[in-house]
């Protein structure tokens, strides 16, 4: 029997490989370093990564009274898994010190997703999931964060007019907070397609995966793009197609550093700039500025003896976050944690830290979007924003 989608997607959270720590790099993270040893983005199974971040030095929050919405998490898994990442752990990696107001949820891994019934429906089971996950907010430090403010789920766009089911499906599960759908869209056909799951060539010109993509309109959702930055001018004509859909481009268009694209790093970073500016053309697409903690950008800091520091992640991801927020413009970018993937790289704290850094040199007003009001327009949120704009220090 062919493996489902959720067999392919929970296979993510259990691949992965030797979690021997090895001898760290000493190098300090550069665009032409080839990154060595790439295992997938998840380097360390849970229980080896949280002894690694004991070696972390402590780094208190900046700026802690910044409203954040974090618009980039995954909820999966218990502690009889390789890897988990549960209500507890996320309220344990919020309690740095970070004010995040809110957070949007993003399907990963088949995360409850139904074990029976009609195949396409089995998804509907990871929205009731989070729906009944974040019932009651995640009690921090700061106060309480609106879990799952938004969602966005899993739905197979590819069965065309089909999908008009089980989008209806999901809306109604969603207890009014789904906001968007993300499908696997990455396509390489190289080493890649080993750790990520390889979609068909030119899935977003198939004309049934676009009979489905057209039904998001109906639904006022967005569509979340996970691509390679080898796919950037397709994502554009995708974007072309459907102006009246946001597309939010995930993990500024993985730029990818290893296998395949490790001696090519100056090269790839070229392309990607040149991509990101002409797809920044198109007025439907925003970006999450984020995922660089990913092992599959090249940056290596997984392999180091102890998680990055907020310098060292500050001096690997500014020239990204740059050309970003030059391209999109604050008002079409919005950070991103993409918890718990990138702790394979630093701690929560660090990496809030790195981007109110990073940013430091921008107006209150581009800071407000980048750090919220970005993902509340662009998940019609406007509650959470009402509320992140009257804690912004001195509203």
């Amino acid at each position: 029997m062919p493996p489902t989608r959720r067999t392919a997607l929970a296979a993510l959270a259990l691949a992965v490989g030797d979690a021997a720590l090895g001898n760290p790099p000493s190098h300090q993270a550069t665009t032409d370093m080839p990154a060595t040893s790439y295992r997938g983005n998840q380097h360390r199974p849970t229980k080896d990564l949280l002894a690694w971040h004991a070696l972390a030095s402590v780094e208190p929050a900046l700026e802690p009274g910044l409203p954040i919405v974090d618009p980039h998490h995954h909820l999966f898994n218990t502690e009889a898994q390789p890897l988990y990442w549960r209500r507890e752990d996320m309220a344990q990696d919020l309690a740095g010190g970070h004010r995040v107001l809110g957070t949007v949820y993003v399907a990963a891994y088949g995360a409850g997703w139904r074990s029976d019934g009609p195949e396409p429906l089995r998804s509907v089971g990871e929205v009731e999931r989070i729906v009944q996950l974040s019932a009651q907010p995640l009690p921090t430090p700061q106060g309480p964060c609106r879990l799952a403010a938004g969602i966005v789920s899993d739905v197979n766009l590819s069965l065309g007019d089909a999908a008009a089911e089980v989008l209806e499906a999901h809306v109604a599960a969603s207890d009014g907070r789904l906001r968007g759908v993300r499908y696997y869209t990455t396509y390489h056909d190289g080493a890649l397609c080993r750790f990520i799951p390889n979609a068909p060539r030119q899935l977003m010109a198939d004309a049934a995966f676009r009979r489905g993509f057209a039904l998001l309109e109906r639904h006022r959702l967005s569509f979340d793009a996970l691509v390679y930055h080898t796919q950037l001018r397709e994502l554009a004509a995708l974007a072309d197609a459907f102006p009246r859909t946001t597309i939010v481009l995930n993990h500024v268009g993985m730029p990818v550093g290893v296998l395949d694209f490790a001696t090519q790093r100056s090269a790839v970073r070229r392309q990607w700039e040149q991509d990101m500016r002409l797809l920044a053309q198109r007025p439907n697409v925003v970006v999450k500025v984020g995922g660089m903690g990913m092992p599959i950008f090249g940056f290596g800091f997984e392999q180091r003896e102890r998680p990055a520091a907020t310098q060292a992640l500050v001096q690997a991801w500014q020239p990204l976050v740059q050309v970003c927020i030059e391209a999109f413009g604050p008002a079409r970018c919005m950070l991103e944690s993409n918890f718990p993937v990138d702790k394979q790289s630093c701690g929560y704290t660090q990496l809030w830290n790195a981007f109110k850094l990073a940013t430091g040199g921008l107006s209150a007003e581009e800071r407000k979007a980048l750090f919220y009001g970005t993902a509340c327009q662009a998940y019609r949120l406007p509650e959470l924003q009402a509320a992140c704009a009257a804690t912004w220090p001195g509203a």
